[in-house]
């Protein structure tokens, strides 16, 4: 008991930075995942095309390369980040992506009619995609968006590679001081307790918009 006492506050500070990026992340992906989803509809073929493009180059290329790009890579054509800057950067868009691919489908499974009902009710186009198609939209994605919600919670680990102290680097350095495993059991249950927070959230969460079935 005395050990975790010890190690516990190093082990706090790490889920400190952990949930900085996890919020961070969510802020900035969330909606711009949601912006590009709606963009991806639009008639001006460049546009689209471009999206498609970064859509492939984020899901096509690992997070923790993306990290390494954006901290290092990056300075040399004169771009530089803080550290916390720089995985934040990298982690909005790169579930940014993520987000877009899952609304947009989302977007696609509402039926025409829905729009052609809109348009009778003489609703603008921004009417139309705040109260008529995202409701639906929201009820359809939940699933995949707290799915990704969670793995979230887990990439956060991959920090450590910019030399942030988050959980899990947190515990590796308890590990390699102390030559035990304990440690990294405590980062495992730390990881567990999160997780699992989130997966009540989720399942209140898809209670409440149950109505739309």
């Amino acid at each position: 008991m005395k050990y975790f006492i010890d190690i516990f506050p190093a082990l706090i500070s790490g889920t400190g930075m952990t949930l900085l990026v996890f919020i961070g992340t969510l802020i900035g992906a969330l909606p711009l995942g949601v912006l590009f989803a709606f963009a991806l509809k639009s008639k001006f073929k460049p546009l689209v095309y471009l999206l498609n493009l970064y859509i492939w180059v984020m899901r096509g290329t690992p997070l923790l390369l993306q990290l390494i790009f954006v901290f290092y890579g990056l300075p040399m054509i004169g771009i530089t980040f803080e550290r916390m800057d720089a995985a934040l950067f990298a982690f909005i868009l790169n579930y940014a992506a993520y987000f877009a691919e899952i609304f947009r489908g989302g977007i696609n499974s509402i039926p025409q009619g829905q729009y052609e009902a809109a348009k009778v009710l003489r609703l603008s186009k921004f009417q139309t995609s705040l109260k008529v198609v995202f409701p639906q939209v929201f009820k359809v994605v939940l699933p995949s968006v707290c799915n990704e919600v969670i793995t979230l919670v887990k990439d956060s680990s991959l920090i450590y590679v910019i030399g942030l102290g988050d959980l899990l680097r947190a515990g590796k350095i308890a590990m390699s001081r102390d030559v035990s495993i304990v440690p990294m059991i405590a980062v495992a249950v730390v990881y567990l307790v999160l997780i699992g927070i989130l997966t009540i959230l989720q399942k209140r969460i898809e209670k409440k918009f149950s109505y739309y079935k």
